[in-house]
């Protein structure tokens, strides 16, 4: 089979692929989900605030 050599390639650079993938991903940081969900919406509440009082400032 002369196609064995491409398959051979095909699957070194989808792992390859994979590898990069996962490690662009954030780890896992040993929160629960609503730990996690917690966290995440503290985040959000402050951007929203920052945002709100970036759009106060601003002369209409």
């Amino acid at each position: 089979m002369t196609r064995g050599n491409q398959r051979e390639l095909a699957r070194q650079k989808n792992a390859k692929k994979q590898t990069d993938m996962s490690k662009g991903k954030r780890n896992e940081d040993g929160l629960s989900a609503a730990a996690r969900k917690q966290r995440d919406a503290e985040i959000m509440q402050q951007k929203q605030k920052k945002a709100n009082e970036k759009a106060d400032t601003k002369p209409k």
